[in-house]
């Protein structure tokens, strides 16, 4: 009864300081609007670094460090070592347990885009944030030996369309010598895939005859002899098996035995191998370059510490002006912590009014630039916050 009485009179109270309360209200807003998309951003952020592939069990390539493997394959930066066998990749897409696998090679671009050798089948498997299958704007996958298809940032930064042709080169630099390119057998693009915020947007895809036949008049990773140089059509004719690819995606027919079929490829007696699971890999990558999260969230809370500090300024310089109304409490009976409990239950109400308004103005927010982080970094954003999210920064406003 007491506490109803003094949150009533304290409701007045800053009922006749509008001015000062409102001013105090919308900084606390602002300030609890910040930390929420921050925080939303910072949590997403996260939730799309660990979705940059999904559905996939296990990612199989060379000997070696699980970070080195998972960004050549994920994020296409480099290539994964040496690469396997195809002989290797065959006989583990055969064994019990395992649905699907899809073989992926590295080693060429386009412009400075990585150019990926699949099979038509990574299309069907290949997830990406919450089991999100790869979707075409236009066109379709890749049917002949120089067909080709892209992402959505290479269409969207070079220009390109549906039935343009592009010329690889070998290796991965932006700029390489006229020896390097492959501008004698030009690929078509036959299909442009829709935005995915992740590696896929940038990565120029084409069929594993493919790489062959651009490479069929090759030795040993040297250009030919001009005499000896093959059109497209001669190196259709001499298209083959690769020898080796750079890794395999695998899909097992149990999640569940995901660590036994790891461990049992690590022990791969025709060579060594390492086999990852792309979940905890992700995780692992994240706390090493993370550090922009802990960044992030150090800002917001500073950016509301500051609110916080504001507000107690403001509500310390209007002691002096409320000494008149505090003698006249006194005067009516109200004890040391009357005063006290009144001055806090005003700090209360305007946090409490302040931590909505930010809510309204986050949600407002986020709905305002969804569309971009979607379309631009893949990020998902909804104004409709977690529990997980709002709950600790409600009570810690709230409390501080």
């Amino acid at each position: 009864m007491l506490m109803r009485s003094l949150l009533t009179l304290a409701w007045s109270s800053l009922g006749s300081r509008r001015f000062v309360a409102l001013l105090t209200l919308a900084c606390i807003g602002l300030g609890s609007a910040v930390l929420i998309v921050v925080e939303q951003i910072r949590t997403e952020a996260r939730e799309a670094f660990t979705r940059s592939v999904s559905g996939v069990d296990l990612i199989v390539g060379p000997r070696g460090g699980s970070i080195e493997l998972l960004m050549g394959v994920v994020f296409r930066t480099g290539t994964p070592g040496r690469g396997m066998t195809f002989e290797s990749y065959r006989q583990i897409a055969a064994l019990p347990g395992i649905t699907w696998a899809v073989p992926v090679s590295f080693g060429d671009s386009h412009h400075g885009y990585p150019v990926m050798g699949t099979e038509a089948d990574y299309f069907k498997y290949f997830r990406y944030g919450r089991s999100q299958p790869l979707a075409f704007a236009a066109g379709k996958p890749f049917a002949d030996i120089f067909d080709a298809v892209i992402g959505a940032e290479v269409a969207e930064r070079l220009g390109y369309q549906l039935n343009q042709q592009i010329e690889l080169e070998h290796g991965l630099e932006a700029a390489m010598d006229e020896a390097h390119s492959h501008q004698d057998k030009p690929f078509r693009i036959v299909g442009i895939l829709q935005r995915t915020g992740t590696a896929v947007d940038r990565t120029v895809h084409v069929s594993l005859a493919g790489i062959e036949g651009m490479h069929a008049d090759w030795v040993d990773g040297r250009p030919p002899e001009e005499f000896y140089k093959l059109s497209a059509d001669e190196a259709r004719l001499l298209v083959k098996a690769p020898e080796r690819i750079s890794a395999m995606l695998v899909g097992l027919d149990q999640r569940a035995a995901a660590l036994f079929m790891q461990a049992h490829l690590q022990k791969w007696p025709a060579e060594p191998l390492s086999a990852v699971m792309p979940g905890p890999a992700l995780l692992e990558l994240w706390e090493i370059v993370g550090v922009a999260e802990n960044v992030l969230r150090g800002m917001s809370w500073c950016v509301i510490i500051v609110v916080l500090v504001g507000m107690l300024t403001v509500l310390w310089s209007g002691l002096e002006e409320r000494r008149h109304e505090m003698a006249v409490l006194r005067a009516v009976g109200a004890r040391p912590r009357h005063i006290f409990l009144l001055i806090i239950g005003e700090a209360f109400l305007l946090t409490l009014g302040g931590v909505m308004v930010g809510i309204f103005f986050a949600a407002l927010t986020l709905s305002a630039v969804e569309s971009t982080l979607v379309q631009q970094y893949g990020l998902s954003l909804s104004a409709a916050f977690s529990g997980r999210t709002i709950v600790p920064l409600f009570s810690g406003l709230l409390a501080a």
